[in-house]
């Protein structure tokens, strides 16, 4: 028996569902949205929230240790209090889910707590109840891929989050943002770190220029990465000897979390395929965010589901992934936007490229924070900005101009021109655009 009638039914509360179903109340659509777990998803519960309020936690500890030389003294012996580090997430992200709960039921979407079967285009399946809707948003997320069968004591993510302390010798297995975020956590708590990637890139996605910095960065703070490995019988094996680890984290690069369906939906490599207007193959549901594989950023699902709500309020809104920020929160932060070197090479576009060092920016050196640098590629004819990247301590926030600098097209002289606040960190653009305008003023 069918008993509910909606305009929208959205599966999954993470960042491309909850953003999209507020939307949808805000646009007066009878909308739904279901959730088997936590009400704000991953990222909030236990991936981006949690872990990121974990890395300002030991980016302090780190800063602390420096004291002496910003004229502080008295500064002792000091050591991280794992237990209380995570201690410290909890409220943050209490407040964080409850504000989205509060933000769907003030919008008139219905949360209801279950798990969803996808019957056909218009009818789901929860808790043993039938609800017919036009539309349907999949946002089930995704999660690290399964190691090799055979080690099933390597911890995920939210275990991590358990553990009342934190061993001395760990190994991280995977490769991606995640995986490099936990190697530098674990190691500025003074951790010996082994980062084990079965990948030619630490992360796929960045310019090789990043992916130099970080590759650097890591032999400089001593965590070794390791691709000749083997995974048998329960061991990670380096040179075919067993090598162990008081504790193993999974975080391999991810794959699509699906939900139960009595259709089938065309995959691409494991991952929901959507259009361009991030329609399934089925014509009136629609996947976003991690599960249709396009992008792993909570700030492009959240793009993503807006854009599929306006699509079915008749409102054309493509989006452009180019365009959606790639953002790491390393020591000292990553960011990207747009083209890197390599694609602008594939798509046969010639362009120059102007880059900065922040060991020149004055309230960088102010910082102490003088590790990283800013790079624009622009377009060799008329200048346009194609490509940005970003690394500084604040770099993931500084991206945000760049972001703008891509909307609205913009040309490395438009970057010249824009008056930046001194001292700031910020002015980096200013200096790279006056460079690529050939008018470099400090430099």
């Amino acid at each position: 028996m069918i008993n509910n009638k909606y305009d929208l039914i959205i599966i999954g509360a993470g960042p491309g569902g909850y953003v999209a179903a507020i939307r949808a109340g805000q646009t007066g659509m009878k909308t739904a949205i279901i959730e088997k777990e936590y009400i704000g998803g991953m990222c909030l519960n236990w991936g981006c929230i949690p872990t990121k309020s974990l890395l300002e936690s030991v980016k302090l500890f780190k800063k602390i240790k420096t004291a002496g030389k910003f004229g502080i003294d008295g500064i002792g012996d000091i050591s991280f209090n794992w237990k209380n580090a995570v201690k410290r997430t909890k409220p943050i992200v209490k407040k964080l889910t409850r504000g989205v709960e509060f933000l769907l039921n003030k919008n008139g979407v219905e949360i209801i707590t279950g798990s969803a079967e996808v019957i056909s285009a218009n009818i789901i399946t929860v808790n043993n109840r039938t609800i017919k809707t036009d539309n349907i948003i999949i946002a089930t997320g995704s999660k690290p891929a399964v190691l090799t069968p055979g080690l099933d004591n390597a911890l995920q993510i939210e275990e991590m989050l358990l553990k009342s302390e934190i061993p001395q010798k760990l190994a991280i297995i995977g490769s991606g943002a995640v995986a490099v975020e936990l190697s530098q956590l674990f190691k500025m708590m003074d951790r010996d770190v082994r980062l084990f990637t079965g990948t030619n890139k630490l992360i796929p996605c960045l310019d090789k220029r990043i992916e130099k910095f970080i590759i650097d960065k890591f032999k400089k703070d001593n965590i070794e990465i390791i691709k000749d490995y083997e995974i048998k019988n329960g061991n990670i094996l380096i040179d075919n000897k067993p090598e162990k680890f008081d504790l193993i984290i999974n975080a391999s690069l991810r794959q699509a979390i699906l939900p139960p369906a009595s259709i089938d939906f065309k995959l691409n490599n494991g991952f929901i395929y959507t259009d361009d207007k991030l329609q399934t193959s089925i014509s009136g549901i629609y996947a976003v965010g991690d599960v249709n594989g396009k992008n792993f950023f909570a700030h492009s699902a959240s793009a993503q589901g807006l854009a599929v709500v306006n699509q079915i309020q008749g409102i054309d809104n493509l989006i452009d992934l180019n365009k959606h920020p790639i953002n790491i929160y390393t020591y000292p932060e990553i960011a990207q936007l747009g083209k890197t070197e390599d694609t602008l090479k594939s798509d046969d576009i010639e362009f120059e490229i102007s880059e900065f060092a922040l060991s020149s920016n004055g309230k960088a050196m102010a910082e102490g924070e003088t590790e990283g640098f800013f790079r624009i590629l622009f377009e060799k004819k008329y200048g346009e900005v194609l490509g940005v990247q970003i690394v500084a301590s604040n770099a993931t926030d500084l991206i945000s101009e760049a972001s703008a600098a891509l909307q609205i097209e913009a040309t490395v002289y438009d970057v010249a021109k824009t008056v930046h606040a001194h001292p700031t960190v910020s002015e980096v653009f200013m200096e790279a655009g006056l460079e690529a305008a050939g008018e470099p003023v400090h430099k």
